[in-house]
């Protein structure tokens, strides 16, 4: 089965989200908290599948200064509560200067040295990620060498790899056009897995508060943590003169 690496920052404040805390009605602190409930809910949905775990994360010489706990110890205690068996996760540092330069090394690590039948690499903004998905995606990498979940915008929430490709810019926007460049480029099949939200922007917060919320209501399957985040935090979407609007209880 495949690899999936979540490359992942440690959930500070200030450190992620860092656009949602200056365009909604989100402090620092509530974007991390934000932050790390997506964090589970992605980690546990490539613990439930057929992949095996790796988070990925930032070493501490590449973030800002920090006092406090080191950035492994902190992703270590943020993932754990939503493991069935935490131990068993693997912990890596991410190695480049750029998220291009660490996606494409983690991958290249994986297929070249480890000898995976497939990589992939998401990451927690993509909370909509399910077991299912995951299957699905290691299925066609049996016969597509690059498989592609497309998100709003020209992003992506999934990018899964059974051969190498030329990572330096891969990820510039729009991405999913760019990696299926270089899947085209080298003469391999590229395939896409259904579309679902990441949550980055205002406008992305706004999808997964109406996704989420609808969801549970229908008793169907969804992001528990972040769900329970989003109610906890009083974030709510009304009807408003340009449309949804974005408000807080």
């Amino acid at each position: 089965m495949t690899t999936v690496a979540v490359l992942a920052d440690p959930p500070r404040e200030g450190l992620v989200l860092p656009e949602l805390a200056a365009a909604t009605p989100l402090s620092e602190v509530e974007a991390a908290e934000l932050y790390t409930a997506m964090l589970r809910d992605v980690c546990r949905a490539v613990e439930a599948s057929g992949g095996d775990l790796l988070v990925n994360y930032r070493a501490d010489d590449d973030l800002p200064a920090h006092d406090g706990e080191s950035s492994e110890a902190q992703l270590r205690a943020a993932v754990a509560p939503a493991l069935e068996s935490p131990d068993e996760a693997r912990f890596e540092v991410q190695v480049g200067s750029s998220f291009s330069a660490r996606a494409g090394n983690t991958v290249s690590h994986l297929l070249d040295q480890e000898q995976v039948t497939s990589a992939a690499v998401v990451e927690p903004t993509g909370p909509f990620l399910t077991r299912g998905i995951v299957d699905n995606a290691a299925m066609k990498l049996r016969r597509h060498e690059v498989v592609l979940g497309p998100a709003g915008d020209g992003r992506v929430y999934y990018a899964g790899f059974a051969e190498g490709i030329d990572f330096e810019d891969a990820y510039e926007p729009p991405v999913v056009e760019s990696l299926t460049d270089r899947g085209v480029a080298a003469d391999y099949s590229v395939d896409f897995l259904p579309m679902a939200p990441v949550v980055e922007t205002r406008a992305d917060l706004v999808t997964a508060i109406t996704q989420t919320a609808a969801r549970a209501g229908a008793g169907r399957n969804h992001p528990g943590h972040t769900a329970q985040c989003l109610v906890g935090l009083g974030l709510d979407v009304t009807a408003g003169g340009d449309g949804s609007e974005l408000v807080r209880e």
